[in-house]
């Protein structure tokens, strides 16, 4: 932590944005942390940093939501060697492909967040007359997902072991010298929600394109407390986002092109990435999932669709989801290249200049209506049958899901088919304790540090603490993850 702590300390990233109109935004003191902070567009100027600091390429910009598909048996690789296999292998240790960049950019998030917290706090005590309330409700619901992240890639699932070791909890500014060291898994939910409960009130209720609103945070509620199985929780959370219809369900004829755009009518929280702010290029979320050489030469096919997510979305061959899929290298008709981050499989964008630059769409209305399907299913199967069904209209030749048909398994099927490379499924799977089976054959491979199929007891699917961290915070070290 010691090594992060100094970089919040010295200089607040105030520069950083996640639109292309926010550069004309500037702090009235760009230097010390502790006091640039002054007036409410200072506020927002840190909330486009947190933005940005979101879509780095470490988190949502792209290793974070591969790191949810790669690891959970949807997406597989032709060949060895091409970049970020260990997210495939589980060939993680501590000092090597440990994807130190997770624990550092995240914890970079929350130290901006608490220094932002702190100023406004010391600012509303003064008496003076400025409305901070949209920046302190974003900030409290981006710190309670930035814990939410960490603490499912360092720690147990809740519902497998809450008292089993989470992450340092940091809710305030700290010195460059303390060594905060890990708290429970039920520690971290608690101040998540904690957070997430007292920024609610704060916040808009209207859409905030490229921001955090009181949907976002509501949609936040239901998947920590999905997390949890507190279903009665996450499906009211659910439920209100739902019934207040600020957000609509893509017809079957708007959803392919619908990644083909800015902001629509499912996106509740969408990163804005723009060419010259946030734009990976070559190295973007889009590129990792295209066909080789598809619009450049750079574009190397690192990972494609396995053949179970392939067979189960193949079910039904008029689903419309198989419009962002379309040929990889191995075959002219094997669908297994994704093309959501890419606009279209034409390389079309979101509207922007380059095919890479194109937003990321963090919660879509459809996941809450799975999350309200799996939270009704233990007591109201009815009601779980009917949002399922929401979604399951986008594979028009399956059969509706009734009250005596539903189960478990078809929401976390749909689940699979509709956030597809967004990042879900090993989530999913581990919370939910599910064999997950590795493509293995496509590839040609049987990896040392894994065998073919793995669960939750399996060590490395938790990550360990980098080296890093160890060096900057010994104390840490006797919490290391079992096995590493």
């Amino acid at each position: 932590m010691k090594t992060k702590l100094i970089l919040a300390a010295v200089s607040l990233s105030v520069a950083l944005s996640s639109c292309s109109d926010f550069l004309d935004v500037k702090p009235s003191n760009s230097g010390d942390s502790r006091t640039s902070i002054k007036t409410a567009a200072d506020a927002g100027v840190v909330i486009n940093g947190l933005m940005r600091i979101m879509a780095n390429s470490n988190y949502y910009g792209r290793n974070f939501i591969l790191y949810g598909d790669v690891k959970g048996g949807d997406l597989t690789i032709i060949s060895q060697g091409r970049g970020l296999d260990a997210l495939y292998t589980f060939n993680h240790t501590v000092s090597a492909n440990n994807y130190s960049g997770y624990w550092s950019t995240m914890y970079d998030g929350i130290l901006q967040v608490n220094n932002l917290l702190e100023n406004i706090e010391a600012i509303e005590a003064a008496g003076l007359p400025e409305d901070f309330s949209s920046a302190k409700g974003q900030a409290l619901t981006a710190r309670a997902i930035l814990y939410f992240d960490l603490v499912r890639l360092y720690g147990k699932t809740y519902s497998d072991d809450p008292s089993a070791f989470g992450v340092p909890n940091v809710t305030t500014t700290i010195e460059y010298s303390a060594q905060p060291l890990r708290a429970s898994v039920a520690e971290n939910y608690a101040q998540i929600l904690d957070d997430l409960t007292a920024a609610a009130p704060l916040l808009a209720k209207s859409k905030r394109n490229g921001y955090l609103n009181y949907y976002a945070n509501k949609a936040m509620q239901a998947r920590v407390h999905l997390y949890m199985e507190n279903h009665a929780e996450a499906l009211l959370a659910a439920e209100e986002i739902i019934n207040d219809g600020v957000y609509t369900l893509y017809s079957n004829d708007q959803w392919v092109d619908s990644w083909a755009a800015e902001f629509g009518s499912e996106s509740i929280f969408e990163l804005g990435v723009y060419p010259n702010e946030a734009d990976l290029g070559n190295a973007s979320l889009g590129f990792y999932l295209r066909r080789r050489g598809h619009g450049a030469q750079a574009a190397l096919g690192w990972f494609m669709a396995s053949d179970y997510f392939l067979n189960r979305l193949g079910a039904d061959e008029d689903d419309v989801r198989w419009g962002i899929m379309a040929a990889d290298e191995s075959s002219e008709t094997r669908l297994g290249a994704s093309y959501k981050y890419s606009g279209s499989v034409n390389l079309d964008g979101d509207g922007k200049a380059t095919s890479t630059a194109v937003n990321i769409k963090v919660i879509r209305l459809s996941e809450i209506y799975l999350i309200a399907a799996e939270a009704a299913l233990p007591t109201d199967p009815a009601k779980a049958a009917g949002y399922l069904n929401e979604i399951r209209k986008r594979s028009p030749n399956l059969p509706p899901a009734t009250a005596a048909t539903v189960s478990l398994d078809m929401i976390l099927d749909e689940r699979s088919k509709e956030l597809f490379a967004e990042g879900h499924r090993f989530f999913d799977m581990i919370r939910l304790d599910r064999e997950i089976v590795f493509n293995d054959e496509f590839a040609g491979i049987a990896p040392p540090t894994r065998d073919k199929s793995i669960d939750r007891s399996f060590y490395r699917t938790i990550l360990p603490i980098p080296q890093a961290e160890i060096d900057a915070n010994p104390g840490i070290a006797a919490q290391q993850n079992d096995g590493y």
